[in-house]
């Protein structure tokens, strides 16, 4: 694949997918970390005196007139960090679109409205593609957390250019990853946690061929839990994955991977806000309570496991962390991983919340900013988008 940087995009009018899907409440942003982390590539454009097209969606609308999804406010925030005025176009494609363009000087840059408010961008529509690739002379696919889609903006886009590329954070992911998952220092672990393992199979599965421990925790551990003949309570789980969560410790056996699965919970009889907490041995969990958090002696078991890897790979909570009185496991394995010599890598969604909640995002060697797209690494599949781009 080819890197910006490579190639001459000075003067030329410059494509740039990013990925400006960022939580707002009441119209603000709340969290501007996936507009930071494209910094890098919008400031090369700049310095190169490019006219600079920054394309993206915004949450799931249903139709253009949904307002609430427009990215007017991300333009201004934007505008704010670069202390540069950015231009909000009133389309992604269109007569107005293309005018506001190529009025534009070099130096300019344009944010062209959300890419969801025609569904054809999820249809990998060809025909919408071109219009897109019409506006620019270079395409730049900066947008990770977007590339296992097969999206019109990241896939069908890259046959109608001149010229396709990635950016600084596309690149900075791809070798992240590779460096963890591909050329790792070992010993290795994956901590798999979150609620479900049948969203996660592929990825465990996955897994059990390259590293050398693999810890589980979150909702999915209780499927893990029935597996074994573990009473759970009422505790979330998926009856329709207990056998292939019995095919998971049957192959990590196979493969002399260890697998750690928590030996204690913190437990309760609802999973609100007003419940009342309490820490219990796995085996004595009442049937009227559920497993929301991890316990000490699991945060202890967790901890010396993870004591001489060289390599930790992070995806998915240890408990219901939203809640307070079930974040303490999270926090407490964020703080350790956080603390370890080992090369981090952290998935993102869930886990990327959890770590910045615990204010440890800074003491990460790398935080992903595509959940669905880092999922997709682990499963050992291809990014389409990162396959257009190798093959164009």
């Amino acid at each position: 694949m080819n890197f910006i940087e490579n190639i001459n995009i000075e003067n030329k009018k410059v494509f740039i997918r990013v990925d400006f899907n960022v939580p707002m409440k009441d119209g603000k942003i709340t969290d501007d970390t996936r507009i930071k982390a494209a910094m890098p590539t919008i400031n090369y454009a700049l310095s190169q005196n490019a006219v600079i097209i920054l394309a993206s969606h915004l949450g799931r609308p249903s139709s253009r007139e949904d307002s609430q999804f427009s990215l007017t406010p991300v333009a201004s925030h934007l505008s704010s960090l670069l202390q540069k005025e950015v231009k909000m176009a009133d389309d992604c494609i269109g007569e107005n679109v293309e005018n506001l363009i190529s009025k534009s000087l070099p130096g300019a840059i344009i944010i062209l409205e959300n890419l969801r408010f025609y569904p054809e961008e999820k249809k990998d529509d060809e025909n919408f593609a071109s219009k897109l690739a019409d506006l620019c002379d270079v395409y730049v696919n900066n947008a990770f957390a977007v590339c296992h889609r097969k999206h019109a903006s990241v896939s069908a886009i890259v046959k109608y250019t001149k010229e396709a590329v990635m950016g600084h954070l596309l690149k900075t992911e791809l070798e992240n990853y590779d460096k963890a998952i591909n050329k790792p220092e070992r010993p290795l672990a994956a901590i798999i946690g979150g609620a479900k393992v049948s969203s996660k199979l592929g990825a465990l599965k996955n897994m059990l061929k390259t590293v050398d421990k693999v810890i589980i925790g979150g909702a999915m551990a209780n499927t893990f839990f029935k597996a074994k003949g573990i009473n759970i309570g009422k505790s979330l789980y998926e009856e329709n994955m207990i056998d292939s969560a019995k095919d998971i410790l049957s192959q990590a056996k196979e493969n002399n991977v260890e697998i750690f699965l928590p030996v204690d919970a913190i437990i309760a009889e609802k999973c609100d806000e007003e419940a009342s907490p309490k820490e219990c041995e796995l085996e004595n969990i009442p049937q009227d309570h559920m497993i929301l958090d991890i316990g000490k002696k699991t945060v202890t078991l967790f901890k010396q496991a993870l004591e001489d890897t060289k390599t930790i790979v992070w995806n998915g909570p240890m408990g219901v962390f939203e809640i307070d009185a079930f974040s303490k496991g999270t926090m407490k394995i964020a703080s350790i991983i956080s603390s370890s010599k080992a090369f981090t890598i952290i998935g993102g969604g869930d886990t990327d919340a959890a770590v910045h909640k615990a204010g440890l995002a800074e003491k990460m060697d790398y935080i992903s900013t595509g959940g669905g797209a880092f999922l997709t690494l682990m499963e050992g599949k291809p990014l389409p988008a990162v396959e257009m781009l190798m093959n164009q």
